[in-house]
């Protein structure tokens, strides 16, 4: 078994910086950069990004269906994305949000989550609004392989409230019941849990949910959306030093030129290090 992923991804924040950048190579971007609306476009700018970026951040963080649009010859091209990320050294948070019951949950955790698989990462997104329950295959994987989960708590689209913050029979909000789930799977974790939450940085004050799961929260919405690295303690409070700031667009604007990319994400990453030491 690997080492958990709660302390392969601590010891990289660590020595990296908690910066995570994500490699979205959306139609946009391609036409953006130059690029065809195709695999070789696709497989450019994925190889260019990964270059640019994957020896000296701590994550990187491939949305799978842009490269899924594509059919096989997309997938080929994530899974070399991955290993060609995983050689330079950072981990890979698969971005593909699956969630589904019994063995169909299993087969996607094996996907993902496997270490013989083709498309083998570090951790994987997932959906837990089929009942948390619902989780336990790729939780089980996820222990016995040493990945990673990263379960959709509090996201940054403005839809998920109508989801999020509706309130149970007990009184508690399904946002804060999910996160009360991945305090009992991080329960006795050192340095840091596996078992992390997607928790938006555009939210603002989140005072009354308790973001202390002993794990990671990976924090979409800096830079396009609208979030900076100056907003990270007012909504993270106390849990700052646990949180994985994700940015996207706001780095792959800038390709596709390598050393306008690496600029770009060490810009961010410094950003993140001066409200880390300032806290």
């Amino acid at each position: 078994m690997n080492e958990p992923f709660g302390a392969r991804l601590r010891r990289a924040m660590d020595e990296r910086g908690p910066l995570c950048v994500g490699i979205d190579p959306h139609a946009a971007l391609l036409a953006e950069w130059g690029l065809a609306d195709d695999v070789a476009g696709l497989e450019r700018f994925s190889r260019t990004v990964v270059e640019a970026v994957a020896d000296r951040v701590a994550v990187v963080k491939p949305q799978s269906a842009f490269f899924e649009r594509f059919g096989s010859r997309g997938i080929a091209v994530l899974e070399r994305t991955v290993a060609a990320a995983r050689d330079a050294g950072a981990l890979v948070v698969m971005d593909a949000k699956r969630g589904d019951i019994g063995s169909t949950m299993a087969a996607y955790a094996e996907s993902f989550l496997r270490p013989d698989a083709p498309l083998y990462s570090d951790a994987l997104t997932v959906s837990p609004y089929l009942g948390y329950g619902s989780l336990k295959p790729a939780v089980d994987l996820a222990r016995e392989s040493g990945c990673g989960l990263f379960v959709l708590a509090l996201t940054s689209n403005p839809e998920g409230g109508e989801v999020q913050h509706a309130v149970r029979d007990d009184g508690r909000t399904v946002g804060a019941t999910v996160l009360a789930r991945l305090v009992a799977e991080n329960a006795g974790a050192e340095p840091l849990g596996s078992f992390g939450a997607v928790v938006g940085a555009t939210l603002g004050d989140l005072s009354a949910y308790d973001l202390g799961i002993n794990g990671p929260l990976l924090a979409p919405g800096i830079g396009a959306q609208g979030a900076a690295p100056a907003d990270l303690p007012r909504v993270f409070g106390s849990a700052l030093r646990d949180v994985v700031p994700n940015v996207s667009r706001g780095v792959l604007r800038h390709g596709p030129d390598v050393s306008a990319l690496r600029a770009s994400a060490d810009r961010f990453a410094d950003e993140i290090r001066t409200v880390l030491t300032a806290a």
